[in-house]
């Protein structure tokens, strides 16, 4: 075979890639933010959890520790003398979140908001009492014949203002003659059973009255505000003419339609209602 001629021989390249070594998948970065979306989701769960484990007054008092500033500022707000505290029933409200100066949803603080034993022991014997009235009224109501299925008609809550008795309209019942402020039969029977334990009690009463919102005409001269605030009246001078005196009525109002028992249904007769409201004495033991 003949020679080749006389060629430069081509140089050899080596190419060295050297890859860098990848720590799990690309890295560890997203273990990180996957621990902190975990701790952050336990720590949902266990909001959501500790706001369904407490009550509205478990939590009105956390928010409290966590915000002492707020005590200070409640003492120069909203509010009257007596059993409310504070400056006036007009004066404006100057702690934040503040309540509307009307209602039963309103807020009033004690004069002496900084709390103490004085404040707790009459609080408690608050409670008791009303305790008391609630046993006895139920009893009271469960023993006469004509009124003992009326005890459904009758609801106790304790509210910022004091114990709320509700006393609820139902489709077979009517505490006032429909469209009026006249009680009816069952309606005066069932307000003297309410009387007599209340008059037992030395706390002042609020009374407020609730309709639903069928409207009315025009013409009549008559509207739901109008009949609600009768109704409220009446109310009270039935329990002053049972015993109840008359110094103790420390608040008289109605408010139509406007707090509904059912929202749902606004015109379900369990709007139609009478609240008395058995005021807290806290004041009187400061």
């Amino acid at each position: 075979m003949a020679a080749r001629p006389n060629t430069p021989l081509r140089p050899i390249i080596v190419k060295k890639v050297i890859e860098e070594a990848h720590g799990g998948h690309h890295g560890g970065a997203w273990k990180v933010a996957y621990a902190d979306f975990v701790t952050a989701m336990m720590a949902f769960f266990l909001l959501m959890w500790l706001l369904g484990a407490t009550t509205e007054k478990q939590r009105k008092a956390l928010a409290d520790y966590f915000a002492p500033t707020i005590v200070k500022t409640k003492q120069e707000s909203a509010g009257s003398n007596g059993m409310f505290g504070g400056d006036s029933i007009i004066a404006a409200d100057n702690y934040p979140h503040r309540a509307g100066q009307t209602g039963t949803r309103s807020i009033t603080i004690p004069r002496d908001v900084v709390g103490g034993p004085k404040e707790a022991s009459g609080r408690e014997q608050d409670r008791e009492k009303f305790q008391q009235v609630a046993k006895s009224l139920r009893e009271r109501v469960q023993k006469k014949g004509e009124l003992k299925r009326l005890a459904r008609n009758l609801r106790f809550t304790e509210t910022s203002e004091g114990m709320r008795i509700d006393v609820v309209d139902d489709a077979d019942f009517s505490m006032f003659v429909i469209g009026t402020s006249q009680l009816t039969p069952e309606g005066a029977r069932l307000f003297a059973e309410i009387a007599a334990p209340i008059a037992e009690a030395p706390n002042q009463l609020m009374i407020r009255g609730h309709t639903d919102a069928a409207p009315w005409s025009a013409q009549g001269g008559m509207n739901n505000w109008r009949l609600s605030v009768d109704r409220a009246e009446v109310t009270r001078h039935y329990l002053q003419f049972r015993g109840i005196a008359a110094e103790r009525f420390a608040r008289i109002e109605g408010v139509a339609d406007r707090e509904p028992y059912v929202p749902a249904d606004r015109l379900d007769p369990r709007n139609r209602r009478i609240s008395i409201t058995l005021g807290w004495r806290t004041a009187a033991y400061n």
